[in-house]
């Protein structure tokens, strides 16, 4: 989901900085409305934008040649809701194409396109289906994480295959090709984000019980006091 300096044309990256910057603005006034509205729950935001910066953070190798990464987004979907990840996936983004060279300025916008706006609306939306048909929640965080996670790269794959259409074969030919580089070898690494989504959770569940009760991921409890009869 990084894609690097120089890889968009500069119309489709100007492009991509105006689709997403709509999304960004209302996340951030959603940052800034949770932190007035519920102070308790600022550190678990903190801890929500560091948890993603470290882990889209990671690099491994693929094993067609390119390199993948986990994204961390559907964890602050679940808990904060789609917008907020839009801005703090612009501040991880751009902290690490500043300090780590992952990604570039110019595709900055592209890049939260797929990393910090369509992943994490993905993997929420998964995450309410589930709870629908009343699944365990955690069945619900699992496939969030996964979902999150590749619906980054399929919409990574798809921006390559609009800036490289094939000569032949066109944007068709060219998507197809991407989606078998990033998306098809990413399938292991949603699955695992997927587990490590789940543990993350329940080590939460463990530690920050009222701040996740706060935000509507753990129903408040029920009063224990006698109805008056």
């Amino acid at each position: 989901m990084h894609i690097a300096e120089g890889f968009l044309p500069p119309v489709q990256a100007g492009l991509w900085f105006a689709v997403s910057a709509p999304f960004v603005v209302h996340g951030a006034r959603e940052v800034v409305r949770i932190s007035r509205e519920k102070p308790e729950a600022r550190l678990l935001l903190g801890a929500v934008g560091a948890f993603t910066f470290v882990l889209s953070a990671i690099k491994l190798p693929s094993v067609t040649g390119s390199s993948s990464h986990p994204t961390g987004t559907g964890a602050g979907a679940v808990l904060f809701k789609p917008p907020v990840m839009a801005f703090l996936g612009l501040v991880v983004l751009l902290f690490q194409s500043l300090l780590l060279a992952h990604g570039g300025l110019t595709t900055l916008g592209a890049n939260v396109f797929s990393m910090a706006i369509v992943g994490p609306w993905a993997g929420y939306a998964v995450y309410r289906l589930c709870q629908s048909v009343r699944l365990p929640q955690m069945v619900g965080v699992f496939f969030a994480m996964a979902v999150a996670n590749l619906t980054t790269y399929v919409v990574t794959s798809l921006q390559l295959a609009i800036a490289h259409p094939d000569p032949v074969g066109g944007f068709g030919a060219a998507a197809a090709k991407f989606l078998g580089i990033f998306a098809l070898t990413q399938i292991p690494l949603a699955l695992a984000e997927g587990v490590l989504g789940v543990l993350l959770f329940r080590g939460l569940v463990a530690i920050a019980d009222p701040e996740l009760r706060l935000l509507g991921f753990l129903r408040a409890p029920v009063s224990q006091e006698p109805a008056n009869v």
